[in-house]
């Protein structure tokens, strides 16, 4: 919410070519502040349902500890992944669909097995094998219920600032109310995203083989 009403308010001030340079210079070094961020509560959440997972609790210290250990490794993933996945699409759809079900765990198996970027792309590549229609079919499921929140938030914008004030939405500034209701939702789905994935892992990783108590004790140790 802070980077949007910092980009808002420099966008009012873009008057000449510096200036937009600058604003151009501000929105990248706030993506960058954006994906650590994610990455690290990425990886505190993970920390966390994996505790859940196995009967027992781990404390906001030890979630905000692994999500910063994790953080700098799950961006490198990220950004190899959207890439990757990014060409798949472009290569008529079906194989970023495929290598996005083939690598649905491999940010879980980067923080809780330790593996390094590559190691994980290779682990969740096995997890996933003989499973990916059930994986495909949870993954559109998160999907859709990111558009119905989506479209509910836009509902009830468009209801709250009419025809008029949706043409005029962001010339004079993102309304304050907006700027709290999208971090709000962004909030509520990037944690029910990264518990999904997370229960995706465990459940692949149980089907597999799985670790016991004692060795996921060792793994967080």
């Amino acid at each position: 919410m802070l980077i949007n009403w910092l980009e808002m308010g420099l966008r009012g001030t873009m008057t000449d070519e510096y200036s937009r340079l600058g604003y151009g210079a501000v929105v990248l070094a706030s993506a960058l502040v954006g994906m650590v961020l994610s990455a690290l509560v990425q990886g505190a959440l993970v920390r966390a349902t994996l505790a859940h997972a196995e009967g027992g609790r781990a404390s906001f210290a030890e979630s905000a500890s692994t999500g910063l250990a994790a953080a700098l490794p799950l961006v490198g993933l990220a950004i190899l992944m959207a890439i990757a996945v990014g060409l798949g699409f472009m290569l008529f759809i079906v194989p970023g669909v495929i290598l996005y079900v083939m690598w649905a765990v491999a940010s879980p198996v980067l923080v809780a097995e330790r593996t390094g970027v590559f190691g994980a792309f290779g682990r969740s590549r096995e997890l996933t094998k003989g499973a990916r229609w059930k994986v495909f079919g949870v993954e559109l499921v998160v999907v859709l219920a990111w558009w119905v929140i989506s479209g509910v938030l836009g509902g009830l914008l468009f209801g709250l600032m009419g025809i008029k004030g949706m043409q005029t939405l962001g010339q004079h500034g993102l309304p304050i109310s907006w700027m709290i209701g999208t971090a709000v939702v962004s909030t509520i789905v990037n944690a029910m995203w990264s518990t999904v994935q997370t229960a995706l892992y465990v459940e692949l990783r149980n089907w597999k083989g799985g670790y016991s108590d004692e060795a996921l004790q060792d793994i967080f140790a």
